[in-house]
């Protein structure tokens, strides 16, 4: 347990240096670029990534299955297993980058007729999607190693080398946005910095894994020794189709019904709360991997006790971010870009209930990707379904509030009411009542919290739309009185609240 602890500590450290790092740059970069390089220009590389997100599918969901089978044999530190592994998923990846690069081909033959009035030329269009495509065939042809770290609970590595590449890359491309507002090298320097940060990520992985050998050439072969994966991976791919349309997709929906202007817009408030949600993230994403090794281990009860402390810590990040995203995001987007760039209060409403849902379900989920369950393929289909109808009917009428609603509808019946019942029922053997027993808590309390915060917000006498001063301050206060009525209610009713505070406090205690 204290190798899982340290990991994911040390794990949380480095991203959370990380993302302060870059915190300030992704805003004050942003800001430059859309000024020097335009709105049009950014919503078409948001665009641009959307549609290589949907030749990515063809990646099939092999990497979170490999990602599972590695859980054990890392735990066993079975060396040859591993490589087997990582073998195979080379191969698959070979074969996935190859037909990647001809579908980019293809679809890039229609770009004439996509991006027809945009008011761009056909030139930068193909010249960022090209780099934009070279930038993702890296992973499949040469990073494909990438994925051990993640699974080794190593993934601060990737961290310092992708995020420091990162840092210089978009320094970089501020002194050019500024000084030449050229589009072409903005886009050149997306793509040389992701082969520099391939090289070295790469030579990382030499030194931390001397041992690790791996040929994709026999791939074909050890896949008749491990069939699971290739059964797994056609579960997951399914579940993959659909988390894209309903997480991945959102800017070029905005595309199709409303503007690509529109897309730039609205990808301020989605850049906002992403970086909130990274905050949190770059902590509570660490201890992912160290699920699969508490339940590759099979100790039912730490599987139960961690689940219950990471449930209420979920709710409990996922609250912050909502009342956050929903009290302070329009005041700092009057203050960082100006009115214009405020958008319609009930998209911001709509986005906030959105948020929640998906950073309360993580656990969930983290579990049933530990045991390997993925088998509710018809839950996948029905969630899409409810999803396209949906956002095809309110995205034609009511544009980006529409397309929220449908993720809202989708994403609740199956994620709040299906997938927990998947993983009590056939991962770990408990019954439904169980986890509602204790979910339920959690839902009242950030409810509760929430309303209650809220109309104190309404006597605090200050205006945030002033100056960023202001604003801090009323950000303060409002999180504060937020804070004080959530942690009082979560420590007095929700279970596992009180196990995870001794364990903070004992960690605080050695360090």
């Amino acid at each position: 347990m204290e190798g899982r602890v340290s990991k994911s500590i040390k794990n949380a450290e480095v991203n959370l240096l990380f993302y302060f790092l870059t915190l300030f740059l992704s805003f004050y970069s942003r800001k430059i670029f859309l000024d020097n390089l335009g709105a049009e220009f950014i919503g078409l590389s948001g665009t641009l990534s959307n549609i290589l997100g949907y030749l990515n599918l063809a990646e099939l969901g092999i990497a979170g299955c490999i990602s599972f089978t590695l859980f054990k044999p890392i735990q066993q530190n079975d060396h040859k297993q591993i490589g087997e592994i990582l073998s195979i998923f080379g191969y698959l990846y070979k074969i996935i980058g190859s037909a990647i690069l001809i579908l980019g081909i293809l679809i890039s033959l229609f770009f004439p007729i996509i991006f027809n009035n945009v008011g761009m030329e056909l030139s930068i269009v193909y010249f960022a999607f090209y780099s934009i495509l070279g930038s993702s065939l890296i992973g499949y042809f040469i990073n494909y190693r990438q994925t051990l770290l993640s699974a080794d609970q190593k993934n601060y590595l990737v961290a310092i080398y992708f995020q420091t590449a990162g840092i210089a890359k978009t320094l970089i491309q501020i002194y050019f946005a500024l000084n030449y507002q050229n589009l072409y090298i903005w886009v050149a320097i997306e793509f040389v910095f992701s082969v520099i940060g391939c090289i070295i990520l790469n030579w990382k992985i030499n030194k931390v894994y001397p041992w690790l050998k791996t040929d994709k050439s026999k791939g074909r072969q050890l896949l008749k020794k491990y069939p699971n994966i290739i059964s797994s991976t056609k579960q997951i791919f399914v579940h993959k189709i659909k988390d894209f349309l309903l997480n991945k997709s959102d800017e070029l929906f905005v595309f199709l019904f409303v503007s690509l202007k529109m897309v730039a817009y609205y990808g301020n408030y989605t850049l906002i709360v992403t970086k909130a949600g990274q905050l949190f993230g770059s902590v509570l994403n660490s201890i992912d991997a160290s699920i699969g090794n508490l339940v590759a281990e099979g100790n039912k009860r730490n599987i139960m006790k961690v689940f219950w402390e990471m449930l209420t810590l979920r709710h409990f990040v996922g609250g912050i971010l909502c009342f956050s995203i929903y009290h302070f995001i329009e005041p700092f987007i009057f203050l960082w870009l100006g009115s214009e760039f405020v958008i319609d209060h009930k998209i911001l409403a709509m986005l906030t209930i959105y948020t929640y849902i998906s950073y309360s379900r993580s656990v969930v989920d983290m579990y049933n990707h530990a045991y390997g369950l993925y088998n509710d393929i018809w839950a996948a289909w029905t969630e899409l379904f409810i999803n396209i109808s949906i956002t095809l009917i309110a995205g034609y009428y009511w544009g980006i509030t529409g397309l929220l609603l449908a993720k809202i509808i989708s994403t609740g019946l199956i994620v709040i009411l299906w997938k927990p019942f998947y993983l009590f029922v056939s991962g770990l053997h408990e019954r439904y009542s169980v986890y509602w027993a204790g979910a339920a808590r959690n839902f009242i309390v950030s409810f509760a919290s929430f309303a209650v915060a809220h109309f104190s917000t309404l006597f605090i006498n200050i205006d945030a739309y002033s100056n960023y001063g202001l604003w801090a301050v009323y950000c303060i206060t409002s999180l504060s009185i937020y804070l004080i009525i959530n942690l009082t209610l979560i420590r007095l009713f929700c279970k596992g609240a009180k196990d995870f505070m001794t364990r903070i406090m004992g960690l605080i205690k050695k360090r």
